[in-house]
């Protein structure tokens, strides 16, 4: 045989191996990566196929801002072991708490990251607070596998006894005082130990006592103000949700909806109390963030946002810079949803500082706010959905917090078709929100069988204080009802101890 045919085959030979190494790495680009997990949503249907492929449930439940449940996407759930685990053993559910306000509420004492680990009839079997490194992941699977009965973790609900007429005992009402005062920090100020954050319930109460002389209460919200005021972005404006180490100067740097809201809100009431300039400017400066950042172009409000420029990635260098050097860098992520709640929470705040301010501009805000919600969100007999549709909805926090909305525009406006609006929201949250032998209103209208709404204690803060204040406006003897029937849940001891008291003693001395 002679060279040259030889050579020609190899060659061809060589071209056709070449043509199927292509085509093979072709295929695999175009194939779907074995390495990762495919996240379903929370629904029946996942503990369906949990039940039909003898797998158990795993509920990753964070946030679109949270830093840690950034570095656990990047570490944890990238790591192969787990991965192997996760793809043989679970079916994999991953939620945006922000929202899931039912879910939310029903884990939000596990922080975020929360994983919950169910079995396939909805069992909690595990849960479990914040980050878990690959490694203490990948034992916690093989354990769970091993033995799929409820851990430590897992505590039966206790049933509740709420005491009777829906108030507190006198001697439950001084334990809270105690309590209130207990946990104060007074070397560093603020309530809690060890995460510094404005905690405007307390600061809202602090207040009420100070108008009636109580100097320590006084002492107690102007300090708390004063050194919240770190957590203020000196370049941008906006609240950061909260500082570790015990002390205010180590940020995290997720700015929520919720707390520039309330933030703003309680230095208003600050300054309608003592007149002082800094306080004004605290709460014009976490607006300025708002009106930048956060406010869609048609005046509706986003949710948050991150923590971080890169996620996963710690940011306090970038929150060194300057403005012109973050923006050369990037804008960290914003959170554009646009939930009912959240804007009837910025309503709300932004009335708050108009009475205060005489601002017409900060009250036109509220009103552009307070609209979008009655155009887009709004559900027949006075209700409002918490997104454009709702999984699991309504729910309660959108629809007392959009009452609460539209009493405070009454107040400032005097149009009483925003006090018929507020009616018309607390006669809907009579209907759906009731469970017999359940105390309070529930989160969700929703009666699945798999991790069922319950009361959760902030939200029934509001509805009974802005039922409570509905009764003075209207007489109407349905709503002082409504906000006994919240009460009912508040005062149960269990609930009304947790961290921080001060939400409940407002409600009590409201209502009472």
């Amino acid at each position: 045989m002679s060279e040259k045919p030889l050579m020609r085959r190899m060659l061809i030979r060589a071209i056709a191996a070449m043509a199927l190494l292509l085509a093979g790495s072709l295929a695999a680009a175009q194939a779907p990566a074995i390495t990762g997990i495919a996240w379903e949503d929370w629904s029946d249907r996942a503990f369906v196929r949990a039940s039909a492929e003898k797998r158990l449930v795993l509920l990753d439940l964070g946030a679109v801002w949270c830093h840690w449940c950034h570095v656990m996407e990047e570490t944890t759930y990238r790591d192969p072991g787990v991965v192997a685990l996760i793809r043989r053993h679970y079916v994999p559910v991953r939620v945006d708490q922000d929202s899931r306000p039912d879910l939310s509420n029903r884990y939000e004492d596990y922080g975020w990251p929360a994983t919950i680990i169910f079995d396939s009839d909805g069992k909690e079997l595990v849960k479990f607070a914040g980050y878990i490194p690959p490694g203490r992941m990948r034992a916690l699977l093989e354990a769970v596998v091993a033995d799929p009965t409820p851990g430590p973790s897992v505590r039966p609900e206790a049933p509740m006894s709420p005491p009777s007429g829906g108030s507190l005992s006198p001697g439950l009402r001084k334990e809270l005082v105690a309590l209130l005062l207990q946990r104060y920090d007074r070397e560093h100020g603020g309530w809690g130990f060890s995460k510094k954050y404005l905690d405007w319930d307390s600061i809202e109460y602090c207040l009420l006592l100070a108008r009636g002389g109580d100097r320590d209460a006084e002492r107690m919200a102007k300090e708390t103000l004063a050194r919240a005021r770190k957590l203020i972005d000196p370049v941008w404006g906006g609240l950061y949700q909260y500082s570790d180490r015990g002390d205010w100067d180590h940020p995290h740097f997720e700015k929520l909806l919720q707390f520039q809201a309330e933030g703003m809100r309680a230095y208003a009431q600050a300054y309608a109390l003592w007149r002082d300039p800094e306080d004004l400017k605290a709460a014009r400066d976490i607006l300025r963030f708002v009106r930048v950042f956060l406010r869609s172009p048609d005046g509706a409000y986003y949710v948050s946002q991150d923590a971080d420029l890169v996620a996963g990635e710690h940011s306090g260098e970038y929150y060194a810079l300057d403005d012109a050097g973050r923006r050369r860098r990037g804008i960290p992520r914003v959170d554009a949803h646009l939930y009912a709640r959240e804007n009837a929470w910025m309503a709300h705040a932004l009335v708050t500082l108009h009475a205060v301010n005489g601002d017409d501009e900060t009250l036109r805000e509220a009103l552009v706010s307070a609209r979008w919600i009655l155009a887009n969100r709004a559900l027949p007999g006075g209700g409002f959905r918490h997104d454009a549709s709702d999984p699991a909805g309504p729910y309660l926090g959108d629809t007392v917090a959009a009452g609460r909305a539209f009493l405070s525009l009454y107040a400032a406006t005097g149009d009483r078709a925003w006090l018929a609006r507020a009616a018309e929201a607390a006669d809907f949250m009579g209907r759906p929100f009731f469970i017999d032998g359940t105390p309070g209103l529930v989160s969700a209208v929703s009666r699945g069988r798999f991790a069922p709404p319950r009361p959760q204690r902030d939200e029934n803060v509001m509805a009974a204080r802005f039922a409570n204040l509905l009764f003075h406006y209207t007489g109407n003897p349905a709503h002082r009802r409504l906000a006994i029937r919240a009460m009912e849940f508040l005062a149960v001891p269990e609930v009304a101890q947790k961290f921080t008291t001060a939400s409940v003693l407002l409600v009590d001395r409201e209502i009472s």
